[in-house]
C-alpha cells in the first residue's frame, strides 16, 4: 500500500512538473529585454490553481540575485493565466507591503501605483522595470502606465516578489537564486 502512495505522489509531481514547463512555455518569456537577459522563472500556483509566470531579467554579467542585492537594473515580468480583480491584486500586495515592514513614507506612491492596477484578463502582462536613477516603471501589455523616480519604491515593490516575507518563498527562491 505504502509502495502504491509512494508511486501515485511520484506520478503527480512529474505531471506538476511538466504542467510548469507547459506553462513557462505559454508564457513564451523572451531570451532578453530591454538589453538584459533572461535569469529565471516560474509558476505561481495558489491552491492549486496556476495564477501567474513570472520571469526576471538582469544585466548578462550579474545573476539574479546580485542584480537585485546590488540594486541593479532588474525587470519582473508576470503573465496572467487566469482573471483576477484588481482590488484583490491590491489587497495583496499591501497585505505583503506591510509584512514586510515597508516604510510609510512610501504609502502615497503605492497608492499612485495602485490607482493605474487594472483587472486582470487571462494573457495580460505586467512588468515591472527598474533602472538605478531613473526609478520604477510599471508597463500593462507593453504601455507604461505608471513611472517613478523613486528608486526606494521600486526596491519596495519588487521586494513583494524578491525580498524575504514576500508573496511566496518558493517564488522568490526560484526567480533570486
Amino acid at each position: 500500500m505504502r509502495h502504491l502512495v509512494f508511486c501515485l505522489m511520484l506520478m503527480l509531481s512529474i505531471t506538476a512538473h511538466a504542467n510548469e514547463a507547459d506553462r513557462l512555455k505559454q508564457a513564451d518569456f523572451p531570451a532578453q529585454s530591454q538589453a538584459l537577459v533572461l535569469k529565471n522563472q516560474a509558476v505561481l500556483t495558489y491552491l492549486w490553481a496556476d495564477v501567474y509566470a513570472a520571469a526576471l531579467y538582469a544585466p548578462a554579467d550579474l545573476s539574479a540575485k546580485q542584480a537585485w542585492d546590488q540594486q541593479k537594473t532588474l525587470r519582473l515580468v508576470l503573465y496572467y493565466f487566469r482573471d483576477i480583480d484588481r482590488s484583490d491584486v491590491i489587497k495583496a500586495a499591501t497585505a505583503t507591503l506591510e509584512r514586510q515592514q515597508t516604510s510609510a513614507s512610501l504609502k502615497p506612491e503605492i497608492e499612485k501605483l495602485h490607482t493605474r492596477f487594472r483587472d486582470i484578463q487571462a494573457g495580460d502582462r505586467y512588468a515591472l522595470d527598474f533602472r538605478p536613477g531613473r526609478g520604477l516603471n510599471l508597463e500593462i501589455n507593453g504601455q507604461v502606465v505608471f513611472s517613478s523616480r523613486n528608486d526606494a519604491l521600486a526596491r519596495a515593490y519588487l521586494g513583494i516578489w524578491l525580498a524575504p516575507k514576500g508573496l511566496s518563498d518558493s517564488l522568490r527562491s526560484k526567480l533570486v537564486d
